[in-house]
């Protein structure tokens, strides 16, 4: 194992309330000592003056296309993709090519992840057989196989009597519930109804659609004394409800994309109507823009998660209906998010916390933390670099973005996963292989432990 010290970097790291400039020492695949001047006895030195050195990224919400669909992405891709994102470890939803439902699925992924990636992948498995939403699958089975949630992302749970017997039996075996909230029968449209859609003539999904099905579960979750996580949360309204169920006791957590933070319905006419601005939740008015923006700063919403759903171009390159939804996200959010940061709103720290810490704490995962014993998994970042958003350049099987040509300011420049080096910005112009390569020494060094 590699000994490493990281040297003079400003560590942020809300675990331990800190927020300091501090060397890292790295020995055996786990952080060994902090502190200022350490002796480098025979490490090897990383300069990381003028850098934030955090806790390896975490993202809670992830789309791998593994199996079925390895054309739009695969492990391999998705795992390089995440390490030049800063996101050390990711979680994989379960609305793949058969759905991820039973044990020997959600073992044979997290086999195939150890071999493939370069990071650190854990699976949610599904809520319901099929993702059909009429018959639950066995949790604490798929908790057994290492599953770290259940949820039919990317379908809502439309059945309340099935969710209310999810959370039962979630809450017996300590699995969170992962809520794609979307009301069916308001859903269909296309993007935010409001303003924008209407003077398009285009289909629209109100807020209401997701605000309704929160507040059924959050219901739910108060009387049964169970936990949710609502996933990508886009509206006002559904902050407010979520405000509302914190002031209650009701355990509920929350996350929002970087796209969301950012953009708008508004941005999506601008486009126009281009197929990569599609996604579900739907990008929707200032308004609730500026909602999640205070939600997030005051804990309201309490991560941030890419939703990284890769496409192929010929999904894409349809007319703006008929888009497949989704964007990816993993090599962008940093720079997006930094974009998005006001000052004085959004600190270093609550961006980390969103970024690392808190998704660790969500999901029960070792790691968001840089406390001495804990996983080498460390993500070093250059506030200040600013840089044009290059597609082509992705490590991702694909390049549906809004972001493409976007000037930021922001970058990884280097990813540790367990003390090796799976991400350095130095990869230039072959950093695709590079990564290929360094996915094959990471796997090479897991085998061996």
């Amino acid at each position: 194992m590699e000994h490493l010290l990281i040297r003079g970097g400003l560590v942020i790291d809300p675990s331990q309330d800190l927020e300091d400039v501090l060397d890292v020492r790295i020995r055996g695949g786990r952080v060994a000592e902090l502190g200022r001047d350490l002796d480098p006895g025979g490490a090897q030195v990383v300069d990381a003056a003028g850098l934030w050195v955090t806790p390896g990224l975490v993202d809670a919400h992830v789309h791998l296309r593994v199996p079925g669909e390895t054309h739009k992405e695969d492990l391999a891709s998705g795992g390089a993709a995440a390490a030049a994102g800063g996101f050390t470890t990711v979680v994989c939803m379960p609305n793949t090519r058969p759905p991820l439902d039973d044990v020997i699925r959600v073992e044979w992924l997290r086999w195939k992840a150890q071999e493939q990636s370069p990071v650190r992948v854990h699976v949610a498995a599904a809520l319901s057989r099929g993702l059909e939403g009429t018959e639950l699958t066995a949790f604490a089975e798929l908790k057994a196989a290492g599953a770290v949630a259940v949820t039919d992302d990317g379908r809502p749970v439309a059945d309340a009597g099935l969710m209310r017997r999810a959370l039962v039996e979630a809450a017996a075996v300590d699995l969170p519930v992962l809520v794609h909230a979307e009301e069916p029968a308001l859903s269909g449209g296309a993007m935010h109804e409001g303003a924008v859609s209407a003077a398009a003539g285009m289909p629209g999904i109100p807020a209401a659609a997701e605000a309704v099905m929160v507040a059924r579960d959050l219901l739910l979750a108060e009387a049964l004394g169970a936990r949710v996580h609502i996933l990508h949360v886009s509206a006002r309204q559904t902050v407010d409800l979520i405000r509302w169920a914190k002031d209650r006791g009701i355990r509920v957590t929350a996350e929002v994309t970087p796209h969301h933070l950012l953009l708008t319905d508004e941005d999506v006419a601008a486009s126009g109507f281009d197929g990569d601005w599609k996604m579900n939740p739907p990008l929707r008015s200032e308004d609730d823009r500026q909602a999640l923006m205070e939600a997030l700063a005051d804990g309201t919403v309490d991560i941030i998660a890419t939703d990284h759903a890769p496409h192929h171009r010929d999904d894409k390159d349809l007319p703006f209906p008929e888009a497949a939804f989704g964007v990816v996200g993993l090599e962008t959010a940093v720079a997006v998010v930094l974009d998005a940061m006001v000052p004085g709103v959004l600190s270093p720290r609550r961006f980390v916390e969103a970024l690392s810490t808190g998704p660790a704490q969500v999901l029960g995962l070792e790691a968001g933390s840089l406390r001495p014993g804990m996983p080498a998994d460390v993500t070093l970042i250059d506030p200040n670099r600013e840089w044009i958003i290059d597609p082509a350049r992705f490590r991702s099987r694909s390049r549906n973005t809004p972001f493409a040509g976007r000037r930021v300011r922001g970058r990884v420049v280097r990813t540790l996963v367990g003390g090796r080096t799976v991400f350095c910005l130095e990869d230039g112009p072959a950093a695709p292989r590079a990564a290929e390569r360094l996915a094959r020494a990471a796997a090479a060094g897991r085998a061996g432990r």
